[in-house]
């Protein structure tokens, strides 16, 4: 029996959040925690003690001490309140080792998305973004569920955040197909908190589903929820470092074995038995 995660898009939907085991066709150890048990805490911030420093920390006193990142405008990710949200694992063997979709999206305070939406001459709306063939729906939503203002134009999604404000990823499957997500926020994997790889496991998105991502795992059982805040607060900053500040990634795979997406379907459909109509050619 798979544990569900009850997800708060409105009062209807139910998503499952299932770890993707690791290894092909076996099952995986748990997710491993990203962050120390102190859901406030903001992991390899300060160094204390003696001993050589390394080069991105600065010495002063008897303590090593991070420096604060350039303050930057705009809008980061930091490390929000504990939320329920358990998993369990499941053994998941990828169709390729080559992503089926990869879709990133760019998110921002109001007045910078609302530039750069004059900048490309679109205007905002809620915005859901249709991965690979258009089956699968990628989108961030607020607290309540309702998706986020954006613009996608010249080939790039933007959507608006407010400092504050807790949001949601959220991946619609509209095939019969499992898929396996790998997700990054900020340019950190959401399961184990650590610079993304598309390599990494993810999680299981079923057969007509709706996986809804809360936060960075701490444990099986809880996440520390997506918050929008200052760039130099950022859970980002505050370990690996800001470059990546910004854009949340989804890379989404197949699993091995046939995917009938709709537009696997319409292709049979369509198929043409003679492709190539035309009169032969002298021989060179």
């Amino acid at each position: 029996m798979l544990d569900r995660h009850p997800a708060l898009l409105g009062s209807t939907l139910l998503s499952a959040l299932v770890l993707a085991g690791c290894g092909a066709g076996g099952y995986g150890a748990p997710a491993r925690q990203a962050s120390s048990a102190d859901s406030t805490a903001y992991p390899g911030t300060t160094v204390a003690g003696g001993g050589a420093a390394p080069e991105h920390v600065a010495v002063g006193g008897d303590a090593v001490v991070s420096p604060a990142p350039d303050e930057r405008p705009g809008l980061g990710t930091v490390w929000g309140e504990s939320v329920w949200a358990p998993v369990t694992t499941e053994p998941f063997v990828r169709a390729s080792t080559q992503p089926w979709s990869v879709v990133a999206i760019h998110y921002n305070d109001a007045e910078g998305v609302a530039a750069h939406a004059q900048y490309l001459g679109a205007s905002l709306t809620p915005i859901e973004v249709l991965a690979g063939d258009g089956s699968i729906g990628v989108s961030i939503v607020d607290a309540t569920g309702a998706l986020l203002p954006g613009v996608a134009a010249a080939g790039r999604t933007l959507v608006v955040g407010a400092d504050g404000e807790r949001y949601r990823l959220v991946v619609r499957n509209g095939t019969t197909a499992r898929f396996e997500v790998v997700a990054s926020v900020d340019g950190l994997d959401v399961i184990d908190g650590q610079p993304a790889d598309p390599a990494r496991r993810g999680y299981i998105l079923d057969p007509h589903g709706v996986l809804v991502i809360d936060g960075f795992r701490q444990s099986n059982d809880q996440v520390a929820a997506f918050t929008f805040g200052a760039v130099d607060a950022s859970y980002a900053a505050r370990t690996s470092g800001d470059r990546n500040v910004g854009v949340i990634g989804f890379a989404i795979f197949a699993e091995e074995g046939a995917v009938w997406t709709p537009a696997e379907l319409h292709r049979r459909d369509t198929a043409d038995p003679f492709p190539a109509r035309s009169y032969a050619q002298p021989p060179p």
